[in-house]
């Protein structure tokens, strides 16, 4: 295995310049998140399509079906492993059509082991691989696999998100050309908010159609997002149906309505006029006329929109039916936009946990510290009645504020002994290393500045910034008092926790020196909550903010 030239571009057959943005795009976000150059394929022809300075040779020799296997399992996966050397494959889907893959070379400790073999693969020489060796973050299997898989998620849904802004964009563009018409969809599209809950617009919806559309009621019916028990955040489990007006079907009517027409996102609006309710038996239940739409983004349905009963006991035509698959197409990508957020709120906590269960990992015997602090800050906030919107800003600071640990040497952080001047020194970095490792993932930079200060201290002798007084954020004079009472109450190696009055008689002379007074005064009025949390572990993380406190 050798170094393929220094080049940072191979474009291989006709390609555009859309799709070589794409890859350069791909190439530089997995750098970021890898520290290593990717190449990059096609998904449906298996062709290379560009590869990074620093790839080696046998990244860019997999097989075109291998290429075309892994882009159709649409998940992160291992392409090889030999003596301890993994090659990672990521698919990406940009579009329904249009996907590519990426592979990269990673080394685990195993490779340490297998210079030998490793030789192997750069021509023999041993000092070559061993240089090549020594430039490589040195990776756990799983942690790799999770971490693309996150990566993968991440890229995916960015694409879906740029996808429905294109599907709202022509929606957009092809509103009815009546006044009544525009007015409600612009109406409904001034409230696609992402705070918005799929059942509070759909409620406005029929309310607002109420003055388009010459019928005696609507209804929609939201189907099920989650399965009961497998989402972190509240979503949709179950059916639910809402009605404006006198609607002539409850829900379990309207579900089986729907399953005697056999809809799907792809067969429309469905219309059927006196004749053909009488037909279906439907005329004597009291639908005389109807029209139905899905509520769908894409292939996926989300609910189906109805009007029953003409007003004037006329039929329903496709005027009508035009404006309610309008206002069903919104509804759906309001819907989609929703479970989308939802997704990536998932994936963030995915993350989360995974980079929580790395910090764990690296110190099993503080396992369950991170969400210990994590539940202490929060109850500390809340008795210092900080901005509740905050609340999950903390309690993402106690679970991350660590994670720098997860480069500090195992030697050093297990130590059962006192630390060395050096040795301390050196535990000392992990606040930096965690801001650094969180830097570049946006949806966590409010918690920064907790991660990279929770050592500081009230009276500017801390680390790494040496901070003092209200210079400190707040979140990191929280985390801070939160931190110390359960490295204090923890059993560790080299000693037993400490009793509640040693604990208490070391705060009480701490503040105003090591810790923020005022956050030192809210722990004592919390104790008594503090204390219950501390007694009560829980086997996961639970990311629900309703249950932190």
């Amino acid at each position: 295995m050798t170094v393929a030239p220094a080049t940072d571009t191979l474009i291989l057959g006709s390609r555009t310049a859309a799709d070589e943005a794409v890859c350069r795009a791909l190439s530089d976000e997995l750098r970021r998140n890898f520290s290593i150059d990717f190449a990059i394929w096609d998904g449906e022809s298996g062709e290379l399509l560009r590869v990074g300075q620093t790839v080696p040779r046998l990244q860019t020799m997999t097989a075109d079906e291998l290429v075309r296997a892994v882009a159709r399992q649409r998940t992160a996966q291992f392409i090889a492993d030999a003596d301890g050397i993994l090659a990672l494959a990521l698919p990406v889907h940009m579009s329904v059509d249009k996907s590519f893959v990426a592979t990269g070379i990673f080394a685990t400790e195993e490779a340490k082991r297998s210079l030998d073999s490793l030789a192997d693969m750069f021509d023999g020489d041993r000092d070559v691989a061993g240089a090549w060796l020594d430039s490589q973050a040195i990776w756990d299997a799983n942690g790799l696999l999770r971490l693309a898989e996150a990566i993968v998620g991440k890229l995916n849904a960015e694409a879906d998100v740029t996808r429905m802004k294109k599907e709202v964009d022509l929606i957009s563009q092809n509103l009815a050309s009546t006044y009544e018409e525009i007015s409600l969809l612009y109406t409904i599209t001034q409230n696609l908010r992402i705070s918005r809950s799929d059942e509070e617009l759909g409620q406005l919806a029929i309310e607002w159609l109420v003055d388009c559309v010459s019928a005696t009621s609507f209804a929609i019916q939201y189907l099920p997002v989650a399965e009961h028990g497998d989402s972190t955040y509240k979503a949709r489990t179950r059916p639910n149906l809402i009605i404006s007006g006198e609607c002539p079907v409850d829900e379990d009517g309207f579900r089986a309505l729907v399953d005697d027409l056999e809809l799907s996102a792809a067969t429309g609006a469905f219309i059927a006029n006196e004749k053909a309710t009488i037909e279906r038996g439907w005329y004597e239940r009291g639908v005389r006329q109807l029209i139905v739409v899905p509520l769908c983004e894409g292939d996926n349905v989300f609910g189906w929109l109805a009007a029953f009963n003409h007003v004037d006991n006329r039929e329903f035509g496709t005027i009508e039916a035009n404006l309610l698959s309008s206002v069903g197409a919104l509804l759906g990508i309001h819907s989609g936009n929703r479970d989308l957020y939802r997704q990536q709120s998932e994936l963030l906590a995915n993350i989360v946990r995974a980079l929580v269960s790395a910090i764990d990992a690296k110190d099993p015997y503080t396992s369950g510290h991170s969400d210990r602090v994590a539940r202490y800050a929060v109850r500390i906030a809340l008795e210092m009645r900080v901005n509740p919107k905050l609340l999950n800003t903390i309690y993402m600071s106690g679970l991350l504020h660590d994670v720098g640990k997860i480069g500090i040497d195992d030697n050093v952080l297990r130590k059962a002994g006192r630390l060395t001047d050096v040795e301390f020194e050196h535990i000392k970095k992990h606040p930096e290393l965690g801001y650094k490792i969180l830097a570049d993932i946006k949806q966590l930079a409010d918690v920064l500045p907790a991660v990279l200060h929770h050592h500081e201290q009230w009276d500017g002798k801390g680390y790494p910034m040496g901070l003092a007084g209200e210079g400190i954020p707040q979140l990191a004079r929280i985390m801070a008092v939160a931190d110390a009472y359960d490295a204090m109450t923890s059993d560790r190696p080299y000693r037993t926790g400490m009793p509640d009055e040693k604990v208490d008689d070391i705060f009480k002379r701490g503040a105003g020196a090591h810790w923020d007074p005022t956050v030192v005064g809210a722990y004592f009025k919390a104790k008594a909550d503090i204390e219950d949390i501390r007694w009560r572990e829980r086997p996961e993380l639970n990311l629900d903010e309703q249950s932190w406190a």
